[in-house]
């Protein structure tokens, strides 16, 4: 069983505890506060754990070549890249804002840090863990840096090689042992025969001392839960109040019903992987006093004689008697009792 430690305050992950389940709003709240406000609430609503955003320094993650370049992407903001990108960003009041609004309805509120500017504001305004997207998986100093800092660290691992996910795991394991890697697949939407679930219990027997979970980019639910049958922890999905709005992420993101079904659907999953201690249930009474099995007379047996197996046999009877498994365990022992045939053998009628 993996290892748990409390990724939010009072909300422990990994061991027995619930999947950890994170509404990524990303940047699917297209610029606006009041719409970033109102999935925040449909987050909380439809039952997940946290409402995540994504942070970026603007500056400080793109090159200037790199924000001056035209973009001419149906899904833009702006002429140019910097432009989209900057419609796309909150800034540091409207973040606290964010966070408050989340704090008040009682989610739980962080976002990707893109950089390590950005990393720092969430520092500052004390996000209770960090997540780490996957292109940053690779960036050495960025996750020394992050983990120094102390706070639990979700870790995304699109775009990475396995021997990537140990160089980082390595990394962070030197300053902070509270981290999660999430099997990902960097595509939007992602087609189903590249999800490679397969790769959580890699991951699981990879990397035994910490909870591994999922970040799916796939259309529908059904993948996801899957991923918490095995044993997904923290599980992302995108969210989005209309796919049809402008913006890459919305074709792989799930719409409110979606949600509260995933959410419903992963409840249920957990309930249902139950024990791994195979006995009776109490549940089972009623069908095995109707449909149980004992072991009954083949025929007409007197009082004294010494059992063979061609004198027994196997039928739903009333009484219930000796169970069937125990039959060869009655070759040899003697009855007390004359018995018809038909008759269920019970203990109190064989001589030790």
């Amino acid at each position: 069983m993996s290892a748990e430690f409390e990724l939010c305050p009072g909300r422990k992950i990994g061991g027995s505890n619930p999947c950890f389940i994170i509404a990524e709003i990303g940047q699917n709240h297209q610029g606006d506060i009041e719409i970033a406000k109102k999935m925040i609430r449909m987050a909380k609503d439809c039952g997940a754990d946290c409402a995540k955003f994504q942070k970026s320094e603007i500056e400080h993650r793109f090159t200037r070549q790199a924000l001056e370049r035209r973009y001419t992407s149906p899904h833009a903001w702006g002429e140019t890249y910097g432009d989209h990108k900057r419609h796309l960003e909150f800034s540091h009041q409207q973040y606290r804002e964010l966070q408050q609004y989340a704090n008040d309805l009682g989610i739980f509120f962080t976002a990707s840090g893109m950089d390590e500017m950005a990393v720092e504001f969430l520092h500052e305004i004390n996000v209770p863990f960090f997540k780490v997207a996957s292109a940053d998986t690779n960036n050495i100093p960025y996750l020394e840096k992050t983990a120094k800092k102390g706070r639990p660290m979700v870790i995304s691992s699109g775009m990475q090689s396995l021997e990537t996910m140990r160089c980082a795991y390595q990394t962070v394991w030197k300053h902070n042992h509270k981290f999660v890697f999430l099997q990902c697949t960097s595509a939007y939407p992602l087609p189903i025969e590249h999800v490679n679930l397969r790769m959580i219990t890699e991951f699981q027997k990879e990397f035994p001392d910490i909870p591994i979970g999922y970040s799916g980019h796939e259309t529908g639910i059904h993948v996801s839960v899957a991923a918490v049958a095995l044993g997904a922890k923290v599980l992302e999905r995108h969210v989005t109040l209309d796919k049809s709005w402008k913006g890459s992420d919305h074709a792989a993101s799930l719409e409110p019903v979606e949600l509260a079904e995933l959410v419903k659907a992963i409840r249920t999953v957990e309930t249902a992987m139950g024990s791994p201690i195979k006995h009776m249930l109490p549940c089972e009474a009623s069908c095995h006093s109707k449909l149980g099995k004992s072991v009954v007379a083949r025929k007409p047996l007197q009082k004294g004689v010494a059992l063979t197996l061609d004198m027994l046999t196997v039928k739903v009877a009333e009484p219930h008697g000796v169970t069937p498994e125990n039959i060869f365990k009655l070759v040899g022992k003697k009855i007390t009792v004359d018995l018809e045939e038909d008759a269920t053998i019970t203990d109190a009628m064989i001589k030790d």
